[in-house]
This record gives structure tokens, sequence and C-alpha cells, in this order.
């Protein structure tokens, strides 16, 4: 590695510095002379979309190993940096923060696996990956298991190309979902249309370089990501009269008090009962299926036209419109949403979690816990995303070198995300409880109305008393960080950097989604498995009009909002834990493994992965109580794991290795 290009890498990052903290301060300056919100939010979109255009426009390249892999030059200190941003995804940067507030001392789960499957990431798999010359995942397992048989290797790389790409396909929906949320909350556009302007981020990054201006990008967007984060929880904090870390001890007491007062708080069990009467209702619906799909359609229709009959207001009218509008379509419609509504009153119903102390109701708490950090720390460990940047480094020890790295950006903003929780679960019981109907903060009907279907926020008094319980409150976990400004009413520069962050930390993991997807595909199937006489050029063209189609692939599926952020996430670490962890692992330490033992351990990891997604998924159109051992579908990866392990296990045991395969086993283990 020059110390020039080092040099190079540390003159842009410092200089990116100074133009990030002038343009905070103009906007800062602007705020104070009367700039609107929605231009200080036109000001985030339209400035960091500049900037991730100049970076791929200045970086773009039409060299295979650049555009694949970086030319292997990036240091580990700027890799760990990218390997960050890459890594601090819409759901780390949207959902954790929600989740904690909506499931309490149960979230901790999400930060504890992700924080642990890094570490898994950096001993097991990352250093071994620069050991051989791959550009891809598939392409380092073809190497290390099959590398004398043409055909074989040709029927493995494909079975692990389609792993990658499913995996890395459903995760990068999840990052444009969020895009069409943030982009929603800059300019105040409509969510579609929100998700195809942040195409254009998107695009630039990865379009024109690869891998190259993406790890440059990447830099530029950790910076954001931080300043983003740090910077509320900051203002936060100091509302709080101290520093957030000791502020954190305040607010804690304080909101103990809160939680003890919410759960013996007659008006809130109040509401909570009628939450569990509403779920016995429309599971009564269902039993009753079809016939009361078929008169709650009558009766709505009846409404309507009586209604229209008596001149009624048009705002009743346009109401009871759009509840027919959204009313199932046929009886097996309604039988999946009832049972989705009904789960959703059931969980509603339950005193809230504690966001300080786990919930003391048994085993099940206890073991969907462990399941969950269990399987997003071996999905971690396997995201091939995350093992692509490995890859860009200049030898195993600075790809082991910039997963610490990374693990250190990590941390600067992990260490924000349980105080951003609680002084924000904090902000709204101050603000809402015991308030009147009539004088609702203002943020409520701004994000009540921001989405039609599915609602992002909800409020309804459910026991007619005029005042507001929170067990009232519907709120969307993914809006949470979004509407943090508007919350704790911070200035409207807090509100924009906050949605910029979001919007970095989408489009950063976005955009190594889809070059691992494209890579993927021209690399893997093209290359080695249709055209290997192709040149470097050609496949450096099609890996960019690949990657632009599937771009706007991803979008218009992210557009029909096939499920929330944490399902998508939590299926694709299941997936990665249950075919791809188990391969690595048995790529790296057990050499008898053979090319039959793998494709079959694939095939039963996600083969029982899946089964138990669509057996207990809602979603998916299966239901919790079908769940075994009240383990949630979050956490399928724990029955998909062990199959591949011991499906694996069985077929090594008629099978032999060649000779080239233990070769490349004992490459592996060379000290370089």
């Amino acid at each position: 590695m020059s110390v020039r290009y080092q040099q190079a890498l540390r003159r842009y990052s410092l200089r990116f510095g100074v133009i990030l903290a002038g343009f905070l301060g103009v906007l800062s300056l602007l705020e104070a002379e009367g700039l609107p919100r929605q231009w200080s939010g036109y000001f985030f979109l339209f400035g960091a979309t500049l900037a991730y255009a100049g970076i791929g426009l200045s970086h773009r390249t039409s060299s295979l190993e650049q555009f694949y892999v970086a030319g292997h030059r990036i240091p580990p200190l700027y890799n760990g940096m990218a390997s960050a941003a890459d890594w601090i995804s819409a759901a780390s940067f949207i959902t954790i923060v929600g989740a904690l507030y909506v499931q309490g001392f149960s979230g901790f789960a999400w930060l504890l696996g992700w924080s642990g499957g890094f570490c898994l990431l950096a001993i097991l798999i990352a250093p071994f990956l620069r050991k051989l010359p791959a550009y891809t995942l598939a392409d380092f397992l073809a190497q290390r298991y099959a590398p004398d048989q043409a055909e074989k290797r040709d029927a493995l790389r494909l079975a692990v190309a389609a792993a990658t790409i499913v995996i890395s396909f459903i995760y990068v929906i999840a990052q444009i979902y969020a895009v069409g949320l943030i982009t929603s909350r800059l300019i105040g556009v409509d969510f579609s249309s929100g998700i195809f302007l942040g195409l254009a981020s998107m695009l630039v990054c990865s379009f024109l370089g690869g891998m190259r201006s993406l790890s440059w990008t990447q830099i530029v967007q950790y910076l954001i990501l931080l300043l983003a984060f740090a910077l509320p929880t900051l203002y936060l904090g100091l509302r709080h009269h101290s520093l957030p870390p000791l502020a954190y001890g305040a607010a804690a007491q304080e909101l103990r008090q809160v939680e003890r007062v919410q759960a013996q708080d007659a008006a809130e069990q109040a509401v909570r009962q009628r939450h569990l009467q509403a779920a016995q209702a429309l599971q009564a619906q269902i039993a009753a299926l079809p016939e009361s799909w078929r008169q709650g359609r009558e009766q709505r229709r009846a409404a309507l036209a009586s209604l229209r009959t008596r001149n009624a207001s048009l705002d009743h009218i346009r109401k009871l419109e759009q509840e027919l509008a959204r009313y199932p379509a046929s009886p097996q419609d309604a039988a999946r949403l009832w049972k989705k509504e009904a789960a959703q009153l059931q969980e509603r119903a339950q005193a809230p979690p504690s966001l300080l102390t786990p919930q003391q109701n048994g085993q099940a708490q206890t073991r969907n816990f462990i399941a969950l950090a269990f399987c997003l720390m071996a999905g971690t460990a396997a995201l091939p995303h995350l093992l692509m940047r490995s890859m860009s480094t200049y030898h195993s020890h600075a790809a082991r070198e910039s997963i610490f790295w990374a693990l250190f950006f990590i941390l600067l903003l992990y260490l924000c995300i349980p105080a951003l929780a609680l002084l924000l679960k904090l902000e709204v019981w101050q603000q809402l409880h015991g308030v009147s109907y009539q004088q609702l903060p203002a943020w409520i009907d701004h994000w009540r109305n921001l989405e039609q279907w599915p609602a992002l926020l909800s409020l309804e008094d459910w026991n007619g008393d005029g005042l507001v319980q929170l067990s009232e409150l519907n709120l969307d976990p993914d809006i949470l960080v979004l509407a943090a400004a508007d919350i704790a009413h911070m200035p409207h520069l807090f509100a924009g950097l906050l949605a910029a962050g979001a919007l970095a930390a989408a489009l950063s993991t976005a955009d190594g989604l889809l070059l691992t997807i494209g890579n993927t595909l021209t690399h893997d199937i093209y290359h080695k498995t249709l055209a290997p006489e192709a040149s470097a050029q050609r496949r450096v063209v099609l890996s960019k009009l690949v990657l632009l189609a599937l771009a706007f692939l991803a979008a218009y599926v992210a557009s029909q909002k096939p499920a929330d952020i944490v399902s998508l996430v939590s299926a694709a670490f299941s997936l990665a834990a249950s075919c791809l962890l188990p391969v690595l692992a048995a790529a790296v330490f057990f050499p008898r493994v053979g090319r039959r033992a793998v494709l079959g351990g694939m095939a039963a990891g996600a083969g029982v992965c899946i089964w138990y997604l669509l057996r207990c998924h809602p979603a998916l159109g299966g239901h919790a109580g079908n769940a075994i051992w009240q383990l949630q579908a979050h956490a399928a990866g724990v029955f998909g794991l062990p199959a591949a392990l011991l499906c694996m296990f069985i077929l090594s045991r008629w099978e032999q290795p060649s000779q080239m395969a233990l070769l490349h086993w004992r490459r592996l283990h060379e000290r370089q």
C-alpha cells in the first residue's frame, strides 16, 4: 500500500469534515433567519446527492479489479470506516431505537447480536478471504471446494450465487423501503416517489466506480452518520442538564418511575382490556368466514350510500370510501389481514415492556432473546456484502485490522442508541400522558397523516375519556428516529441532519448490496458459467447495466411495502445464518467436508429456515401460534443452521474431498 494513497484518503476525509461542518453552520444561520423547514430538507437531500455524485464521477473506473474489490488498496482504518457505514444500515440507524422503544429490554438482542457477529466475522471468516484470489463469495467457495472440477465448480458456484442474490435482495428491499420513508420526511413527497428519488443518490455511488467509488463514498457517509446520531443525542442529554452518559442515569430513574405509574394506572389497564376484546372480536369474525366478510362489505356499502343520500360532509364520505377501498378483496385476504390485526391487538393488550429491566414472563422471553441474538450474530458473520468488503484490503492481516476499526466506529454510534431511545420514551410520556385530545402536539398530526396505508402512527380514544393513554398510541418503530426532532422540539437543522444520516445509512448499505448482487450475476453466472471468454471491459459494462436494472427492480418491490424493515432484515439474517455460515465455517476449519456435503447443507439450511418463516411469520401467511418452543419467526435461523450442520456432517461421511481442495484448505492457513 503506497503512502501517497493513504495521505490522499486522509486529506479527503479532513476536507470533507470541514465542508460538512461549514454546511451545518450555514444552515443553522439560515434557520435563525427564518429558513422554512422544508427548504432545510431540500438542502440536505440535494447537497448529499451532489456530494455522492461528485465522488462517483471523480472515482469512476473501467478496471475490473478496481470495480470489484477497489484494487485491494483500501487501508485498514478507512476500510473499517467504510465497513461501518456499510453495516450501519437503515435497520441499525432507524429501527434499533424504535425496537428498544417498542420491545423494551428485549430490543438489546439486536445490539448484542450485531456486535457479536462482527467479532465472529473478524475471527472466523474475514482474514481467510484474502488468501485466495477471489472477487465474490461464490468465487471463494468454488476455489476452496472444487478447484479442479469445472463442471462441479459451476454447480457449487451457482448455488452460492443464488443464496447470495436472494439474501442480498431481501436486505436491499429493507434499505430502499427506508429510503422512501426518509425522503418523505425530508421533502414531503409521497412514499413511492421518495423511493425513486432516492435511487439517484444510490446509483451515482456504485454505478460509475463500483467498489472503488463506493469505498470513498462510504467514508463520507460514516462522517454524516456519526454527526447525525451524536448531535441530537447530545442535545437531548443537555436538556436533561448533563452530557448523555451522565444524563442517562438521571433519565433512567425518571423513566423507571414513569413505567411504574403506567403499570398501575387504571385507565391504561382499561384501554388494554379493550384491545383484548377487539382481538377476540376479530377472532370471532375469522371463525365466521366467509359470511362475516360478506356482511362487513355490505354494511360499509350501505353506510356509504346513506351518507351520500343525506348529503353528509365530504370528510365523512371520503373517510368511509377509503375504509371500503381498504376492505379485504376476498375471504382469504380477510383471514390473513384479520389474523395480523388480531395478533397486533393482543400484543397491545399486554403491559408495555420496560426498557430498563427484563420482562418477568418466564422462559419464553429468555429463549427469544437468546435465539434472536444468536441469529443476528450468525447472520452478520455470513452477510455477503460485508465479506466482500474484506476482499478490498491488501492482505489478511489488514482484513482483520479493518474489522477492529469497524467495531470501534460502530461502537461510537451504538453508545448513543440506548440513551436516545430512553430520552425519547421519556419525552413521549411527558408530552402525551393525560393530555386532552384537543391539545395534541403538532408532530402527532404530521406523522399520522404522512402515510395512509399502512399507518405509521395512530392515536384513538379507546375508552372515550377524551384523554390520552399511552396504550392508545400505536407508533411504528420505523419512524421514531425520523420523528425525534419533532418529538423533542429540536431545531429544524437536527430534523434534516437525522434524515440525512438515515439516508446515508440506507444508501451505503443498499449500494454495497446492489454491488454484491451485480458482481455475483456478472462474474459467477455470466463469466464463469455462461461466457468464460468475455473480456474484462465487457464484464464491467455488464455489471453497471445489471446494477441499474436491479436498483429499479428492488425499488418497485419496496414500493409495494411487502413487510416492515425489521421483518425483512431478520429474514435476511436468518437465511444467511442457515445457508452460508455453515459452509464458510467448514471451508475454513473442516478440510474433510466436500462439495456434495456443502450443497446438501445449503439446501437443508435454507429449506428449514424458509419453512419456519412461512409457518410463523404473519406477513408470509403464517401465525405466531405455530411457533416451536414459542420462538418468533425472527429467529428462524435457530432451526436452519443446525439442520445445515447436521446434513453436512452426515454427507461428509460418504465423500472424500479432492487433493486440490485440501491443498487450498492448507493455503488458507499459511502465514502471510
